[in-house]
C-alpha cells in the first residue's frame, strides 16, 4: 500500500495524525476504513464511527492517510480541532437526511393506504392503479433511499459488504419483485404469521409500500440517530464551549482593548469584570471577588479570591473586578488540555467495542448468505417466487445490524461527555471498563484524602542551637523542594520574618524520607528518622515530641545539623470534608477502601478514623506502593489507586485503575486513566458510579441488539414475518439503542 503513496515521511517518524472522516454509514464502515489504513507499514490507526473521527500513529503523512481513506471510497480531511466545523458537517447530515425522510413519509403513508385498502376490497380498485403505486414508490425508492444505495455501490467496489448492502438490496428486491408482479401477474394464497395477511386477485404480490416503508423507517432511524450522536457530540464538545472568545487586554498605555483571545499572552494582564468568564489561567493581580468553578469542576460552592490567587480559564467572576496575569494561554491552559484529553478519549475504542466491530464485519456476509440459502430453501421446497422472495426479503431487511453497530460507541460517547459535565475526565474508554470492575480503591493521604495544606503547628529546640536559627536552616534546604511538608516549613519561616534562606549547595532529596544539603558550611537533613539516619530509638526529648504528635494525628518532622537531632516540627493537615461521605458511598456500593501513605503508623491511623477508612498501609515508600498494589492483584482485586503526587505515578499506572486530583502533578495525571477535576472526594465514587451505569447500558444495548437478531431471523426465514413489519422491527431496535444510550446525559450518581 505504502508504494502507491507518493508523501510517505521517513519511516523512523512517528506522527498523530487526526482525521474527519465523512461518508460513514454504520461501524462497518469504520471497521473497514480502520483496516485500510491499519496495512500502512508501521500504522496504528482507529477509526469512530461515533465521531467520524480517525486517529492515526505511525510513520504516514495526513495527505497519506486522507488518500487511503477516499481511496476506500470515503471523504476525509485533517481535523483542525474546530467543534464548529464538525457541527456544520453533523448540521449537514441532519438537514439531508430530514429531507429524503420528509419526501418519504409524504409519498409512504398515501402509498401504504392504498395498496393496503385495494388489496383487501378489489371493488375498490381502478385502472391502472398499480402503476399509480409505482409512480409513487420510484421517488422514494431511488431518492429517498440513494444514500444506502450509493453506500451499496462503494462497498461493491472495494468487494466488501456493510449494513447498507442489506438495506440496498432489500428495498431494490422489494421493489423490483412487485414490478416483475405486475408485469406477469403473480399471485399467491399464502399469508403470513405476523403482518396482514393474503390478499385476493393477486395484490398481495406487490411490496411497493413495503419498499416504500422500511425506506421511510430506516430513514427515520438514521434521522433521529444522526439529531442523537450530534447531541452526544455537544455534551462532548462542552469543554470547549467554557471557552471565552474575547479578552479585555490591558494595552502598553493602561487602557482596556477587547481583542480576539488567540492575541494574549503569557504575561500580559487582562481585565475580568463582574458576571464574565476567565480567559485564561492566571494568578489575580487586583481586586477581590467570588469566582464560580461549578461549570468547570463541578464545585458547587463559589470561592472567595484576591491578590495572588490563582484562576482557572472559564470559570465565572461574579462580584468585582479583577485584574489577572496570564500564566497559561491557548493550548497551554487546563480547560484547553481537558478539551484535548476529552477528544482523544472518544477516539480510542473499549475492548467490548473491538468485539462488536468484528462481529459486524462477519455479520454482514452471514445474513447474505442466510437470504441467499432462505430463497434457494423455499423454491427447492417447492414453495411459489411470491413466498420464496418474500422470505429472503425479510431476512435481509430484519437483520441490519444498526442497533448492533451503535450499541457500544453511542454509550461510551455519552458517558465520556457527561463524566466531562460532572469533573470526571475520563482519558481512554478503557477507563470505563476498568471502572465498572473495581472492587478495591487505594487512596494516597497528603494531597488526597487531606488536602495536603499542611502548616506547622509547633517547633520545639531538642538541642543547643537557637530556635531561629535552626528553623532558618531548615527552611534553606526545604525551599529547593516542591513537597507539601517542605512548603509548609518555608511559609512558616517566611511568615514568622526569621531572614531569608540561606544558599544550599549538594542537594539531594530522598523520595518517602526528606531531603539534606549543605547550608554555610554544615550538613543539614529533614525528614522522617530513616533520613536522619535513627534505626533505633530517638533520644528522650525528641521521643516525646514525635510520640505525641502522632498520636494526634499530627507529622513531625525531624531537623538533623552535622549528625544531630536539633529540632522537630510538628505540622497538620486536616481530612478534607467530604472524604468521611465519599469513602461511605464506595462502602455502600461494596468496595474494600484502603489508605496507602509513607506517612507514620498512628499519624495514618488518626486519618483513617477521621475518613471512615477501616485498612490502612503506612511507613511505605513510594517504589514500594506498586508493589502494594501488585500484591493486591495478585489476591485476586481489582484496583483503582487514587493519588496526586510524583511519589504515586507509579502506583497509578500499575493500578487497574488510576485516577489523579487535578491538583497534583503532571507526571500523577499522566499516569492516570481518569483525571479528577473536583477536588471534592465524591468525584470518586461518582466516576466508579457513572463507569457502571455506562457498562450495564453496553449490556442493555448488546443483549436487545444480540438477542434481537437471533430471534429475528429465523422468523424471517421460516417466512413468519411479512417484510414491511420486519423493517419497522428494525429500524425501532436502532431507536431503542440510542436512547437507551442518551438516558446517561442525565443520570444521577448519587
Amino acid at each position: 500500500m505504502t508504494a502507491e503513496l507518493d508523501h510517505t515521511p521517513d519511516q523512523n517518524t512517528q506522527l498523530q495524525i487526526e482525521l474527519a472522516v465523512g461518508g460513514m454509514t454504520c461501524a462497518a464502515c469504520a471497521t473497514r476504513i480502520e483496516k485500510k489504513l491499519n496495512k500502512l507499514e508501521g500504522v496504528t490507526a482507529t477509526v469512530n464511527y461515533a465521531t467520524e473521527r480517525a486517529f492515526i500513529t505511525g510513520p504516514v503523512s495526513a495527505d497519506d492517510a486522507i488518500h487511503v481513506v477516499k481511496k476506500a471510497g470515503y471523504d476525509a480531511a485533517e481535523a483542525t480541532g474546530d467543534d464548529s466545523e464538525l457541527g456544520r458537517v453533523s448540521e449537514e447530515r441532519v438537514g439531508m437526511l430530514r429531507r429524503r425522510l420528509a419526501l418519504a413519509a409524504i409519498l409512504t403513508i398515501p402509498l401504504g393506504n392504498l395498496t393496503i385498502v385495494l388489496a383487501l376490497v378489489p371493488e375498490l380498485r381502478f385502472p391502472l392503479w398499480e402503476w399509480v403505486c409505482v409512480a409513487m414508490a420510484v421517488p422514494v425508492v431511488f431518492w429517498s433511499a440513494m444514500p444506502f444505495h450509493v453506500a451499496t455501490w462503494r462497498n461493491l467496489r472495494n468487494r466488501s459488504f456493510s449494513m447498507d448492502t442489506l438495506v440496498s438490496l432489500g428495498v431494490l428486491s422489494a421493489f423490483s419483485w412487485s414490478l416483475v408482479s405486475i408485469i406477469l401477474g403473480a399471485e399467491d394464497t399464502e399469508g403470513y404469521w405476523l403482518g396482514y395477511g393474503i390478499t385476493p386477485a393477486g395484490a398481495d404480490a406487490i411490496y411497493f409500500e413495503v419498499a416504500a416503508a422500511v425506506t421511510t423507517f430506516l430513514l427515520a432511524g438514521r434521522y433521529f440517530e444522526a439529531r442523537a450522536r450530534r447531541s452526544a457530540q455537544g455534551v462532548l464538545g462542552a469543554l470547549n464551549a467554557l471557552a471565552p472568545k474575547q479578552v479585555r487586554k490591558i494595552t502598553a498605555d493602561g487602557t482596556e482593548q477587547v481583542v480576539p483571545i488567540a492575541q494574549l499572552t503569557r504575561g500580559e494582564r487582562f481585565v475580568v469584570r463582574a458576571g464574565e468568564q476567565i480567559a485564561a489561567d492566571g494568578t489575580i493581580a487586583e481586586g477581590m471577588s467570588t469566582i464560580d468553578t461549578s461549570m468547570m469542576t463541578g464545585e458547587p460552592v463559589p470561592a472567595e479570591v484576591g491578590p495572588s490567587a490563582d484562576v482557572l480559564g472559564g470559570t465565572v467572576n461574579l462580584t468585582g473586578r479583577l485584574v489577572v496575569t496570564a500564566t497559561r494561554v491557548g493550548a497551554h491552559t487546563q480547560l484547553a488540555q481537558m478539551a484535548a484529553l476529552a477528544e482523544q478519549a472518544q477516539m480510542r475504542k473499549a475492548r467490548v467495542q473491538q468485539l462488536v466491530d468484528k462481529v459486524v464485519g462477519w455479520f454482514v456476509p452471514a445474513v447474505l448468505l442466510i437470504s441467499a440459502g432462505t430463497l434457494a430453501g423455499w423454491l427447492l421446497t417447492d414453495h411459489s417466487v411470491r413466498a420464496s422472495a418474500s422470505a429472503a426479503l425479510s431476512v435481509l431487511i430484519i437483520a441490519c445490524p444498526c442497533a448492533l453497530g451503535l450499541a457500544t460507541p453511542t454509550a461510551l460517547m455519552v458517558g465520556v461527555g457527561r463524566g466531562g459535565q460532572l469533573g470526571i475526565l475520563i482519558k481512554t474508554q478503557q477507563a470505563l471498563e476498568s471502572s465498572g470492575r473495581i472492587d478495591t480503591v487505594v487512596f494516597d493521604k497528603t494531597g488526597t484524602i487531606t488536602p495536603g495544606n499542611l502548616v506547622v503547628e509547633a517547633f520545639t529546640p531538642t538541642a543547643g542551637l537557637a530556635e531561629a536559627e535552626v528553623r532558618r536552616l531548615a527552611a534553606s534546604v526545604e525551599s529547593h523542594s516542591d513537597h507539601p511538608l517542605a512548603k509548609a516549613i518555608v511559609s512558616d519561616h517566611e511568615a514568622n520574618h526569621e531572614g531569608d534562606v540561606l544558599p544550599v549547595t549538594e542537594f539531594v532529596t530522598t523520595p518517602g524520607q526528606g531531603a539534606s544539603g549543605m547550608v554555610d558550611g554544615r550538613h543539614v537533613i529533614v525528614g522522617n528518622e530513616r533520613a536522619v539516619g535513627v534505626s533505633g530509638p530517638l533520644p528522650g526529648a525528641t521521643a516525646t515530641v514525635v510520640e505525641s504528635a502522632r498520636d494526634a494525628g499530627a507529622t513531625p518532622v525531624l531537623v538533623a545539623v552535622d549528625d544531630e537531632i536539633v529540632g522537630v516540627f510538628v505540622l497538620t493537615d486536616t481530612v478534607r470534608p467530604s472524604a468521611a461521605d465519599a469513602v461511605q458511598r464506595l462502602k455502600d456500593r461494596g468496595l474494600k477502601v484502603i489508605l496507602l501513605t509513607g506517612d507514620h503508623e498512628r499519624a495514618v491511623a488518626a486519618v483513617a478514623r477521621q475518613a471512615g477508612i477501616d485498612t490502612w498501609i503506612s511507613e511505605v515508600l513510594p517504589a514500594d506502593k506498586a508493589g502494594e498494589i501488585s500484591r493486591l492483584q495478585s489476591e485476586g482485586h481489582e484496583v483503582a489507586m487514587v493519588g496526586d503526587g510524583i511519589n504515586d505515578a507509579a502506583a497509578l499506572a500499575t493500578a487497574n485503575l488510576g485516577l489523579a486530583m487535578v491538583s497534583g502533578t503532571d507526571v500523577a495525571m499522566k499516569s492516570a486513566d481518569i483525571i479528577c477535576v473536583r477536588e471534592n472526594l465524591h468525584v470518586v465514587p461518582d466516576a466508579i458510579a457513572l463507569s457502571r451505569a455506562t457498562l450495564r447500558t453496553i449490556r442493555g444495548n448488546l443483549v436487545w441488539a444480540f438477542g434481537y437478531n437471533t430471534a429475528a431471523i429465523p422468523l424471517a426465514a421460516a417466512g413468519l414475518l411479512n417484510p414491511l413489519i420486519a423493517g419497522l422491527a428494525m429500524s425501532l431496535s436502532s431507536l431503542m439503542v440510542v436512547g437507551n444510550s442518551l438516558r446517561l446525559r442525565n443520570k444521577t450518581l448519587h
